[in-house]
């Protein structure tokens, strides 16, 4: 028997809490997104939902400015560092359910090679600028124009394993769009490329002071190359449900059905709605604003906002749910607003775990892999783990 009937998961999207044991390898010594993002508000801000359920008590050694610990916390708390080679969206949301990305994925900091940048000009019949690493927004500010004028194809990178294609969709059809990605999706699969993600980046707008992107991005992820915990709980039977980008990350493998979003808080509504509406098994999703619109750009303010009006949105969640419903709150990596660059950065993730039938105040320590959080969600429905990750069901008392 299930210990709780329904468990769901919320990934805050990039949001970290101070550098990982590994961050050197990654050039990210001193990122520390929460901490900073406190830092900025010099503690004129508040999550009183999330801090109620242990947020704050996780930094007992280096307080958040405006999250400190409290006494006797509702939820029980604890930070991961993850064990894959990457610190991409894919990486963290695949550890998280069993199976870490262990062979590094290709990554091309100074732009994708020719012979592939022909490939994709050849399907499309488009010539393709840029490719270069890029921010989204201030590339369709440089050269959005450029494409009104000539319909070519925007293709960019990050620091990350991803390939990207912007399209005014004045001037290139979402369906087209779509369509060219798909294709690039299927070329970019295998080596020498290997590229984690493909993702189209819909934008409109009639010049560089009106061009915004759309909530019609869509990620071309690789395919699981092995079962995730997502299967586990489907072949058992478990429903699983996906909310925002989950769908994409696993590219549907292992969910019966979810729910695209279009921000934050279509994400919380729609949670709030499949708990509402009396879904039973796995609730996964994804809150991509903090990464995509605030993190990226480097908008600490825009970043500690959306987080305040995430625990507003918890606090909504709390208060509907029942004594055998678990709730999981923790993120794929970080994003630290006030770092340099643009890209992610290698940090340790909040866990903060909470059921109102559960008695609360534990600490569940550092935790790795990320795994952890999977196994303790096939352990809660009896299903077989297959060694990767330990659960914490039992100190959850």
């Amino acid at each position: 028997m299930a210990k709780f009937k329904r468990v769901i998961a919320i990934v805050t999207d990039s949001i970290g809490i101070g550098e990982a044991p590994d961050a050197a390898k990654y050039n990210d010594v001193g990122a520390d997104t929460l901490g900073h993002i406190g830092d900025f508000f010099k503690g004129d801000w508040a999550l009183p939902n999330w801090q109620q359920l242990g947020l704050g008590n996780i930094r007992r050694d280096a307080p958040i400015q405006g999250v400190e610990p409290i006494e006797g916390p509702l939820g029980y708390f604890g930070k991961m560092y993850e064990i894959s080679a990457g610190k991409d969206s894919m990486d963290g949301h695949w550890e998280m359910m069993g199976l870490p990305v262990t062979e590094p994925l290709g990554f091309f900091p100074k732009g994708f090679p020719a012979e592939l940048i022909q490939k994709i000009e050849d399907f499309s019949g488009r010539k393709v600028i840029v490719n270069l690493p890029y921010s989204g927004t201030e590339v369709i500010a440089k050269y959005g124009e450029h494409q009104l004028k000539t319909g070519d194809l925007i293709v960019y990178t990050s620091g990350d394993s991803v390939l990207q294609i912007a399209a005014n969709t004045a001037v290139i059809p979402l369906a087209e769009l779509y369509k060219i990605c798909e294709y690039a999706r299927s070329i970019t699969t295998d080596q020498p490329y290997r590229i984690g993600r493909v993702i189209a980046r819909p934008y409109v707008g009639d010049s560089a002071d009106t061009f915004t992107r759309t909530s019609d991005r869509h990620d071309y992820a690789l395919m699981p190359n092995a079962p995730t915990d997502l299967d586990r709980l489907q072949a058992a039977g478990v429903p699983t449900y996906g909310v925002g980008k989950i769908n994409d990350i696993f590219s549907g493998q292992g969910l019966d059905d979810g729910v695209h979003t279009t921000s934050n808080d279509d994400g919380m509504t729609q949670t709030i709605k499949a708990v509402t509406d009396g879904r039973t098994g796995f609730i996964f999703t994804n809150l991509v604003d903090f990464d995509a619109v605030y993190g990226h750009r480097r908008n600490a303010q825009g970043d500690g906002d959306a987080l305040m009006a995430f625990d507003a949105r918890l606090g909504e969640l709390l208060a509907i749910m029942e004594d055998d419903d678990l709730l999981m709150i923790t993120s794929d990596h970080g994003n630290d607003p006030t770092f340099r660059g643009t890209d992610h950065t290698r940090e340790f993730v909040p866990l903060v775990v909470y059921s109102p039938g559960l008695p609360g105040n534990g600490d569940l320590g550092i935790r790795s892999p990320f795994a952890d959080m999977g196994a303790t969600i096939l352990a809660n429905f009896g299903v077989a783990n297959d060694g990767s990750g330990q659960s914490f069901l039992n100190e959850l008392n």
